[in-house]
């Protein structure tokens, strides 16, 4: 039966292939902790969709504004990943985790943490090199969502 629990899943590994749909996620989440941009993991398209605390980004211009900013504003992140399941066909992949978020605003040296919930879409992107000649992710996404429980639900 399947009661939410990571067991109901296969949770995937802490060091996932290269190139694989969890390892994006994972590298999504080492890119946060190190405070370096997160936009390059996010599909440039008007429909791509990142949900977070407390806000909604539609568009790829607004979700790089948005995260900018908050690189810009934010600091010391801690980020637990508990049980990242990924789930893929082809060109399109799908994930979910319970994750343990915290970070300081630089702004009000006020320091916040979370127990979260994050799900998402994702898709193979084709064009893996960049101009400057890093490597681009192999999956980006294109819809992110990144909520906090409400107790009692």
């Amino acid at each position: 039966m399947d009661d939410g629990t990571a067991t109901d899943a296969p949770v995937a590994p802490a060091d996932p292939p290269a190139g694989s749909a969890a390892g994006t996620v994972r590298a999504y989440y080492e890119t946060l902790r190190d405070g370096e941009p997160l936009y390059p993991y996010f599909a440039d398209s008007p429909a791509t969709v990142k949900f977070g605390v407390g806000e909604r980004l539609t568009g790829y211009e607004a979700v790089v504004a948005g995260l900018r900013e908050q690189t810009r504003t934010t600091d010391d992140w801690q980020v637990d990943s508990e049980c990242l399941v990924v789930e893929g066909q082809d060109c399109h992949a799908w994930f979910s985790d319970d994750v343990f978020m915290a970070w300081t605003d630089t702004e009000q040296r006020v320091r916040h943490e979370f127990d979260t919930r994050w799900s998402g879409t994702m898709e193979r992107n084709t064009d893996t090199g960049d101009s400057d000649g890093t490597d681009a992710p192999a999956w980006l996404f294109t819809g992110m969502h990144v909520s906090t429980s409400v107790e009692g639900r």
